[in-house]
């Protein structure tokens, strides 16, 4: 029994967005993720970091989910990405998932999950990126109440987060979520979103208190990244 975590499937066996046409580490990816996910078993639970379908619907994400279900019966907890154009309230993707049998979906949004005595807190996050067309105080506020929000559920808990965006990226650093890291005693932070070139600007290891992973699909040859191991 353990856990595991990856980030940015990009699944779209339901659609038409395919990531195989970027060539690359992308080329055959689902093929990749199959084997990848080959070593865990029913007994192991994973956090997904976000951008795991294309779907623009529940529906139209439906063959994604069950992909995932097949690949891994486990217990899933699923975190918002930028391109999760599918996601709604909790109340309908709950209902959603009990009603096609997917009943090992759990999600990973205002709340907190437990591995053990270990806190499973995070949220979407925030990026730079995000301000090309102006900073939107509104959305980056409610992001920051999220993960405050998270990291309070786990009490006293060991705390591990998980976030699609990257808090640290070359020279930039959201400073009110590392100083939300830091704060709640966070051991370690792990995130997706950032690919190809992109890959070598990421930041890693220690900074101040906390371990940063990024764990992105085609960085981690779309092989789930082991987090902690159970009893």
């Amino acid at each position: 029994m353990a856990l595991y975590a990856i980030g940015d499937t990009h699944l779209s066996l339901g659609g038409n967005k395919a990531m195989d046409t970027f060539g690359g580490a992308w080329e055959g990816y689902v093929e990749k993720l199959r084997l990848g996910f080959s070593g865990l078993t029913e007994r192991d639970e994973i956090v997904l970091c976000g951008d795991l379908s294309w779907g623009m619907s529940l529906e139209e994400a439906l063959p994604d989910f069950q992909f995932l279900e097949f690949l891994f019966p486990g217990k899933k907890y699923l975190l918002k990405g930028n391109h999760d154009y599918w996601w709604t309230t909790a109340n309908k993707m709950m209902s959603f998932f009990n009603d096609h049998g997917l009943e090992n979906f759990a999600l990973l949004h205002n709340n907190c999950q437990f591995y053990g005595d270990v806190a499973l807190c995070g949220t979407r996050g925030w990026f730079f990126e995000e301000e090309a067309d102006g900073h939107n105080e509104k959305v980056f506020h409610r992001e920051i109440l999220r993960l405050e929000t998270s990291l309070k559920a786990a009490g006293e808990a060991e705390k591990l987060c998980f976030l699609h965006y990257p808090p640290l990226y070359q020279g930039y650093i959201c400073q009110e979520i590392v100083d939300l890291l830091e704060l709640y005693k966070v051991k370690a932070c792990y995130y997706g979103h950032l690919h190809g070139g992109s890959h070598r600007l990421a930041q890693e290891g220690r900074r101040g208190s906390v371990e940063y992973h990024l764990i992105a699909g085609d960085y981690v040859g779309f092989v789930p990244q082991k987090v902690l191991d159970g009893d």
